[in-house]
């Protein structure tokens, strides 16, 4: 894999090495903007998130567990390609209209941030790390395997976070999976953002874009991967290093992409 760097990160973990504790939601998502409060959520089956759950069973049952590419050590349960797996999330589930299986997939903006703190693992060294539309959950897991303290994964997709709880447990690290919508309520205390591969639409780019400049304003360090979607606002953030992704034809149309790792520019 080729990598170019734009700028030297910090050689240590600037993370207090006694975190507070990280977000836990309020209740489940009805719409935007669901809070947070200082009730958890388990991540285990008694709450139908745990690979033994429902959820779980489906996710396992419609993808398989393989390697990420450009992601030494870390596997993932994947899909060969979307449509496939869709109608088998929705066989298993019985219901139609299932939200698209995002999670199924190690996207090229979330490999590319992935390997990016596998090579520079003092980011989140110690750090409450916040993984938001997380999707798999690639950059929660990563983060939990380079030393994070505490590390919480955010989706709106009830299966997202079954899929989370179980790349974590094949990965063999904790991570705390959370169903909610944060992007219009109050930024989560974190010591550092991750977003992998958020800028493909127009409406929830905008909303992405707004809560990681708040998270910014209120001194959380805010990471993003992505390979140049179409609404990528490249503009507005600081390239750090850029990665060739091996992708597939039926996700992507071509066998390598090159994604770019940012840094949401400012100081609170």
């Amino acid at each position: 894999m080729s990598t170019s760097g734009f700028r030297t990160t910090r050689s240590r973990s600037t993370c207090a090495p006694e975190p507070r504790p990280s977000v836990t939601p309020e209740r489940r998502p009805g719409g935007a903007g669901a809070g947070v409060s200082s009730h958890a959520m388990a991540p285990d089956a008694a709450h139908g998130t745990g690979p033994a759950s429902p959820a779980g069973a489906i996710v396992t049952a419609s993808t398989r567990l393989a390697e990420v590419p450009s992601v030494p050590g870390i596997v993932l349960y994947q899909a060969d390609e979307p449509f496939a797996v869709w109608e088998r999330t929705e066989t298993a589930a019985g219901r139609d209209g299932l939200p698209p299986p995002f999670w199924a997939f190690a996207w090229a903006g979330g490999q590319a941030l992935a390997r990016y703190l596998l090579d520079h693992p003092a980011l989140v060294a110690g750090c409450r790390v916040l993984d938001v539309a997380a999707g798999s959950g690639l950059l929660a897991v990563v983060a939990a395997r380079s030393g994070a303290a505490q590390v919480t994964a955010v989706d709106v997709d009830e299966l997202a976070i079954a899929a989370i709880a179980a790349n974590a447990a094949a990965n063999g690290v904790e991570v705390t999976p959370v169903l909610a919508d944060l992007l219009a309520g109050p930024v989560p205390a974190a010591d550092v953002l991750l977003c992998g591969d958020a800028f493909y639409e127009k409406d929830l780019a905008e909303r992405m874009l707004a809560f990681l400049e708040r998270a910014r304003a209120r001194g959380t360090r805010v990471l993003a991967g992505d390979p140049g979607r179409a609404f990528l606002p490249a503009g507005r953030l600081t390239p750090l290093a850029s990665y060739e992704i091996p992708v597939t034809r039926a996700l992507e149309g071509m066998t390598v992409k090159r994604a770019t790792v940012y840094e949401v520019p400012g100081s609170p």
